[in-house]
């Protein structure tokens, strides 16, 4: 297959553009967030000449970067304290007394455990994006704690099951809701066009369709391919939008949801469900009669049995390291501006950041690329003749 176009010099202008585009309000996003301390570090020369050490501890660039890749119960379009301006989602939790259900507004933008949350007869806090049952032995907090086997300070606290709508959560809902249109629209127009030339979106998609059928199902599944393209487009057409929504970083965008590895883990277990159900006999006589000596047996059969396993494990773990790393790689070089305290490496972490940005709009599309084929891959290994 030639991938010769994919590097023409236009498309990589665009590529740059849009990705200085996303990095440039990136910037803004986080020295919005952090100019309450910014503006303590120009307005007091002492504070600018502190030890490393000290200004470590003003800038906590490891809790900056979970933050921004970890799940929510708000989506943050600008500021921060008294200034912040966002989206507050819906809490919705199973609880003692039944369904209880309010506004993440109620927490005041705590996670520390601090602000006790009273609904229904129940008192609920936060901590680290975790909600639970307020421990009424400690008013002052909500939590308590108590040591483990380990030796290590954990929360005692029981927590509610918890159904909340997070920035993932509402991100899928809204790719989910726009792919469905989308395709209903490319669906109609192929069903009003038939035997025509596509027309407006139908001709924008149906060349990633043609590739994800010639290039990906046909190789890998042989004749048995239709079968399956309604599982392979969906999965991919998903990881790649949301991969692009996740490098958005202004609203609705930002949301990292393929780097949630809940998310990868369904869509490997999907995929682990397919490649079972569809295997034939074939495919189970490799796993439980493998055709070398019976004295293997013992050996052979525990290894392909696990082999079941590893093979949807590697898809759920590839998807979910890759985007969380590029995320985690952006992040640490735009927070080096504020870990220097200094405009001076702005330019470099900037060039850096719009560097790794254009590489991550290819990377949103080889890893939608890479877990299809594999997907399908399985699938074909489960469903090969003899």
């Amino acid at each position: 297959m030639d991938f010769n176009h994919i590097f023409k010099s236009k498309l990589l202008r665009l590529n740059a553009f849009f990705a200085f585009f996303f990095f440039f309000f990136t910037v803004n996003a986080i020295a919005n967030e952090e100019s309450g301390s910014i503006q303590q570090i120009v307005t007091n020369d002492t504070e600018i000449q502190n030890s490393p050490q000290e200004n470590e501890e003003k800038f906590d660039i490891k809790s900056f970067i979970f933050h921004h890749i970890g799940d929510a119960n708000e989506f943050t379009f600008w500021g921060h304290g008294e200034s912040w301006k966002g989206l507050y989602l819906p809490i919705i939790l199973w609880t003692d007394n039944g369904l209880t259900v309010f506004s993440s507004k109620k927490f005041q933008h705590d996670d520390e455990g601090k602000v006790i949350v009273s609904e229904k007869g129940n008192h609920f806090v936060r901590n680290h994006g975790k909600i639970y049952y307020a421990s009424s032995d400690v008013p002052e907090s909500g939590l308590s704690y108590e040591t483990n086997e380990k030796g290590e300070s954990v929360i005692a606290n029981s927590k509610p099951l918890n159904f909340s709508i997070t920035k993932n959560i509402f991100t899928i809902l809204l790719s989910c809701t726009i792919l469905t249109f989308l395709f209903l629209s490319v669906a109609s127009s192929y069903r009003k066009r038939e035997g025509k030339a596509p027309k407006g979106f139908q001709s924008l998609v149906e060349p990633i369709i043609i590739f994800v059928r010639d290039d990906i199902a046909k190789p890998n599944l042989g004749y048995k391919y239709e079968r399956y393209m309604p599982y392979l487009l969906t999965v991919f057409f998903f990881i790649w939008f949301n991969n692009m929504f996740g490098l958005v970083p202004f609203f609705p965008g930002g949301a990292n949801v393929t780097g949630n590895i809940a998310v990868t883990f369904v869509l490997a277990t999907i995929t682990l469900l397919i490649t079972t159900f569809s295997g034939n006999k074939y495919y189970w006589a490799h796993i439980f009669k493998p055709q070398v000596p019976w004295w293997l047996y013992p050996l052979m059969v525990p290894v392909e049995i696990l082999g079941m396993f590893t093979k949807p494990f590697a898809l759920m773990i590839r998807l979910f390291a890759n985007i969380t790393a590029g995320h985690i790689l952006v992040l640490s070089l735009l927070g080096l501006i504020f870990v220097f305290n200094s405009v001076a490496i702005a330019p470099v972490s900037l060039a850096f950041a719009v560097f790794i940005g254009l590489i991550e709009l290819l990377v949103a599309f080889i890893q939608a690329f890479i877990f299809t084929i594999l997907s399908a891959l399985f699938i074909g290994l489960a469903i090969e003749e003899h």
